[in-house]
């Protein structure tokens, strides 16, 4: 059944330590990084900036030890959105004049303005799926609830409880290993009774995420029961969120800290002011 280990393959919300300059650096100082380079990604419409944004991040991934397999492995569940969300683009989006025509198969017609945004769009994807994995790849659980408490802490004046909100959001994060790994469960004991989730193929994508629909409610049901479990394992601890809560971790920045965030919001700042050709 190694067609149903899904486990393997989801690298958003797991931890891999392997020592890295990358690993020690502050939670706040990646984080802000990272959301750096994901603003960038989200804004870069070109070819070219596009192709050295997916070299920056492979650098960071290797930077981070990270073997590249692995990193990449993350990109195989989305495939089906991707390719759905290419096969919308290319029908939906509003025809240009001035725009030449590359084909055109009946009611659809590929333009090279919208062969563009759906090239642009995939690559966007890509890089933001490698760049969440790395994120969560390289912080742990702990830190990175530390480090996002720490910078929503000013929406306290606004009485918003960071800590809880940052305690959600890594929550939400670690969740997603744990959601692959119950589907996994539940497709496995389905074919041990029969069922026929179809060939593993990259073309009959559509048929097998078809036949994954009868699995959303059980996948449902145990997530909730996951989450009550947590809800009573927290309550019969005494977790009252940040009220008259002390911290035993203390976050203390340095100034390679300061360098790495300085140098990711240059690199988002020089990507976003070059107008490339293509």
């Amino acid at each position: 059944m190694d067609e149903f280990e899904f486990l393997r393959n989801v690298t958003i919300g797991q931890y891999l330590p392997t020592g890295s300059s990358i690993h020690a650096l502050d939670p706040r100082a990646k984080i802000l990084a990272f959301v750096a380079l994901i603003a960038t990604t989200s804004f870069t419409g070109s070819y070219v900036g596009n192709i050295i944004l997916v070299v920056v991040v492979l650098l960071l991934v290797a930077a981070a030890r990270i073997p590249l397999g692995y990193a990449l492995a993350g990109i195989r569940p989305a495939l089906p959105f991707i390719i759905a969300l290419a096969f919308l683009q290319l029908i939906f989006s509003p025809a240009s004049a001035s725009s030449p025509v590359l084909l055109q198969i009946g009611f659809v017609t590929v333009t090279q303005a919208s062969a563009q945004l759906v090239i642009i769009s995939i690559a966007r994807l890509v890089e933001l799926i490698l760049l969440v994995s790395l994120l969560t790849l390289t912080t742990s659980t702990t830190e990175l609830s530390h480090g996002l408490e720490s910078l929503l802490a000013p929406l306290n004046i606004l009485r918003i409880p960071a800590h809880e909100f940052a305690l959600t959001l890594t929550i939400a994060l670690r969740f997603v290993p744990i959601i692959a790994e119950e589907t996994e469960r539940l497709m496995k004991a389905q074919v041990s009774r029969g069922a026929d989730f179809g060939s593993v193929s990259r073309v009959r994508f559509i048929q097998q995420t078809r036949k994954l629909i009868p699995l959303l409610v059980p996948l449902f049901l145990a997530a909730l029961q996951r989450a009550e479990e947590l809800i009573v394992a927290m309550e019969a601890r005494g977790y009252l969120g940040s009220q008259g809560r002390t911290r035993f971790v203390e976050l203390h920045a340095t100034a390679r800290d300061f360098f790495a965030v300085l140098v990711a919001i240059a690199c988002a700042a020089l990507m976003l002011l070059v107008q490339f050709p293509f």
